[in-house]
């Protein structure tokens, strides 16, 4: 039997994930995790579609993706970190990174992402346990009557019972607003003088998977607040140890 022609575009399938490949990052807190897409999740289930039409801007949706690829960490918001894989977005490569989980928070959460595919017109990544969402999420270009469009869409829901309150509360629309925002950067650095970002999301299931509400015990965010409650009592403990 022959290999599909994709065959090399996917990653392999690995038990745990190591970000080996990473510099540069303060923490890695995905080595050894296991990958968490939607069918793991425990929120709704969401599809997010953003797209931005590159008016006025000669780049085939070949040459895009390959910008985006290249530039990937530049097109995020400030006071959020992507420390990509020195092997560049390619399959099966791990990626770290650094976000508030809410606006304001006073630290990060760090957590990272597996490229699960890729090619010349697309890119997909999926998260790993502990990262707030249990998502895929695609990156593409294609062309819309002469223009090219970059779109990223995500099928997602939340990874845990805390998770899907802060959504609840407002982190869902920080999150939205995050990727626009990304869109809109991408778009600014090719020369569109005032992109316009479409947005589209749609709940395909409002089931909550309750049978998957440990997910909380993998939590980067929950493990974030416990490391911030109890720095404190930690510096105390090295201060008597070193004195």
């Amino acid at each position: 039997m022959t290999a599909p022609r994709d065959d090399g575009n996917w990653a392999r399938p690995v038990d745990r994930l190591s970000a080996a490949g990473v510099e540069g990052a303060p923490v890695d807190s995905v080595s050894g995790k296991r990958v968490s897409g939607p069918l793991q999740g425990f929120g709704q289930l969401w599809q997010k579609t953003f797209r931005v039409r590159l008016d006025g801007v000669e780049l085939s949706p070949q040459e895009l993706i390959a910008t985006w690829k290249a530039s990937f960490p530049t097109f995020w918001p400030k006071d959020a970190d992507f420390y990509a894989p020195l092997a560049g977005i390619a399959p099966g490569e791990v990626a770290l990174l650094d976000v508030r989980p809410v606006p304001g928070a006073p630290v990060k959460l760090s957590t990272g992402i597996l490229v699960v595919y890729a090619d010349d017109e697309s890119f997909t990544f999926m998260t790993p346990e502990g990262h707030m969402l249990s998502a895929w999420i695609t990156f593409s270009a294609s062309q819309e009557d002469g223009v090219t469009v970059a779109q990223a869409q995500a099928l997602e829901r939340t990874s845990d019972p805390l998770i899907e309150l802060s959504y609840l509360l407002g982190a869902n629309r920080a999150n939205d607003a995050f990727w626009k925002q990304t869109l809109a950067n991408l778009a600014t650095s090719l020369g569109v003088a005032e992109p316009v970002v479409e947005t589209t999301k749609v709940c395909v299931d409002k089931r909550r998977q309750w049978k998957h509400a440990g997910n909380v015990r993998h939590s980067a965010a929950v493990h974030m607040a416990v490391g911030t409650v109890t720095a404190p009592v930690r510096w105390v403990r090295r201060r008597r140890v070193t004195s």
